[in-house]
């Protein structure tokens, strides 16, 4: 409740009525955040549009189409249904910065009390009509008016997630075959070995049914991973990788390149150097993502994970847009996304994780040698990457490079430096 307060108190500004559309995903828990944030919001004299369960996407492009001050998405994305989580977005659509965010969460720890509204300043709370509708047609709008998706054998798997009625609608609008999985969530069932994450269900499927293709959604839809005809995942640089080079032979990529993060595989990055376009990297998040592009002007950017973000259409990652410029590029070539999807070959890499109870291990100076080794033999071929997990007790340690058997070593040797740091700690 007091961070429904704190976000309501944020983004008071002017005389007018402070509007909130608030969403979330199909987990139960999201009812009982969905009522202590209308309650904050309330009391902080903001009237909240109740939208129900909808994809994050949506939420992005409600907050604009409805006026709002803010927008908030209850969810915790791909990750199990016992966590959740709040997503908050500014009138513009966009994520909040890390600054924004900041100040929010320093309100919770003050008296706040006072600056709520009286009683003839309360909210109030009324649930919207019709925004699996509004939803539907603006994407459908992002593909050209003329293009049919007839004649598409299409698997979407939901997730049991807030996609699970919006993506088979919108596919059958368009004319596809749709074969939809995942579609019966019952608050528990979300992400559970379905969706984005778990791929494994839709490859069957599409091997079944002898789908042209699968599309595995997350969630809370703000990632896609697609699944070619013989039951291959196409992964998130993939994905960028094909929308990129199309927009650039169309003329419509901005900025002669794309955004990824240190997480991309320098595949892509070759691929990309090969066409004459640059990756730009930043730090993990669809948010810093996003941050980039409008720094510099590019309007394709992602992650390896299926956050992709088509800046023309969206604020935010769009699983159901993203995977409609897949479509949109089968359809105008004629070909199998077999043959569209394998823009290069990627470079060997691998990711581990270590889990950690406390302390600073990165810190250590032993850690801190095993890492300067790691870069040493990797050499100007390959790429090492260390970070915490923003939201797990991990440090990921990912390598890259030709030899697969050094990248496998530098891996393995980080690793049992940072698993020998913790356990002596």
């Amino acid at each position: 409740m007091r961070v429904g307060m704190a976000a309501g108190l944020s983004f008071q500004r002017g005389n007018h009525r402070h509007r909130v559309v608030l969403g979330k995903d199909t987990r139960l828990s999201g009812y009982m955040i969905e009522n202590a944030m209308v309650s904050g919001l309330c009391a902080a004299g903001m009237d909240v549009f109740l939208l129900g369960p909808i994809p994050t996407p949506a939420v992005a492009m409600l907050v604009r189409s409805l006026r709002a001050d803010i927008g908030v998405m209850i969810s915790a994305s791909h990750n199990p249904y016992y966590d959740n989580g709040i997503k908050l977005f500014g009138p513009d659509g966009y994520k909040l910065s890390d600054e924004i965010e900041e100040r929010i969460e320093g309100m919770l720890d003050k008296d706040i009390d006072l600056a709520l509204a009286d009683s003839d300043g309360l909210g109030r709370a009324k649930r919207v009509d019709g925004v699996h509708d509004r939803y539907i047609e603006f994407a459908k709008r992002t593909l050209p008016r003329s293009m049919s998706l007839s004649g598409l054998r299409i698997v979407v798997d939901c997730a049991n997630g807030a996609a699970y009625k919006v993506a088979p609608e919108a596919l059958w609008e368009l004319g596809a075959e749709v074969v939809a999985i995942n579609v019966e969530p019952n608050g528990f069932n979300i992400n559970k070995e379905c969706g984005s994450t778990h791929p494994a269900g839709l490859q069957k499927k599409v091997h079944e049914v002898r789908a042209d293709i699968g599309i595995a959604l997350d969630g809370d839809a703000d990632r896609v991973v697609i699944v070619d005809e013989n039951g291959a995942i196409v992964d998130g640089d993939q994905i960028m990788a094909l929308i990129a080079e199309s927009w650039h032979q169309s003329g419509r990529l901005a900025g002669g390149g794309v955004v990824s993060t240190v997480m991309s595989n320098l595949g892509l990055e070759r691929f990309l150097g090969d066409i004459n376009l640059q990756l730009h990297r930043t730090k993990v998040g669809d948010r810093y993502v996003v941050e980039h592009m409008r720094a510099h002007g590019l309007n394709v950017g992602g992650e390896q994970s299926g956050h992709i973000v088509l800046s023309d259409f969206s604020t935010t990652g769009d699983g159901l847009v993203s995977a409609l410029q897949v479509l949109a590029c089968i359809k105008r070539q004629n070909r199998p996304v077999s043959e569209l999807s394998k823009k290069f070959a990627p470079v060997p890499q691998l990711l581990k994780n270590v889990h950690i109870s406390g302390g600073k291990p990165l810190e250590e100076a032993l850690v801190k040698a095993a890492i300067e080794d790691g870069r040493h033999r990797l050499g100007k071929a390959g790429r090492l990457v260390i970070r915490p997990s923003g939201t797990e007790p991990l440090i990921r340690v990912m390598a890259e490079g030709d030899d697969q058997q050094l990248v496998e070593a530098v891996v393995n040797d980080i690793v049992g430096v940072i698993s020998e740091t913790r356990s002596a700690a």
